[in-house]
């Protein structure tokens, strides 16, 4: 996956299908934080993009980094927003500035392992289970062209049925 955008449409439909129970902004946010270590590492030309934080070890300790910084990070976004919304006469688009625990937590974790499952997929630099193991078996299983596209469905998927069930409350 080029960066987080992709990443962005599972976390899309996750959302909502669980709404309060998984922060979609902690989610976001563990997504670039998952994309730090490979933007260092074409920064320098290395040859290898994908090393620690791409493997379930990384992954759960970016989940812990993103459940901390992500949330505090978030809600203060979220603030902003609501300050910046309110201002412009569009009320209807005001959110809940809070983020419970168990939200961030769903929102960083399954942000950190499926950023790495999803990598897995197209990336042969990978080693998601190092350094107890340098193999990947997910490698190819679809073709990277399948797999965007499976992103932005469930993208898609995701804004149209939170779109649907906001505009049915309200």
């Amino acid at each position: 996956m080029p960066f987080t955008p992709f990443h962005m449409g599972p976390g899309a439909a996750i959302k909502a299908v669980t709404g309060k129970y998984f922060s979609l902004m902690v989610f976001g946010f563990a997504q670039v934080a998952m994309d730090v270590e490979p933007l260092v590492r074409i920064l320098r030309g290395d040859s290898v993009l994908h090393g620690f934080s791409h493997t379930y070890i990384g992954a759960l300790l970016t989940g812990v980094i993103s459940l901390f910084i992500g949330k505090a990070v978030s809600e203060r976004l979220l603030r902003a927003w609501n300050v910046m919304v309110r201002f412009r006469y569009s009320r209807w688009l005001v959110v809940s500035p809070g983020i419970t625990w168990p939200a961030a937590a769903s929102g960083a974790f399954i942000g950190t392992f499926s950023h790495v499952f999803l990598d897995s997929i197209m990336h042969s630099d990978m080693q998601p289970f190092s350094p107890f193991s340098a193999s990947n078996g997910l490698l190819h299983i679809m073709p990277a062209g399948w797999l965007y596209l499976l992103c932005v469905f469930l993208g898609v998927s995701g804004l149209m049925i939170m779109l649907a069930f906001g505009m049915w409350k309200k």
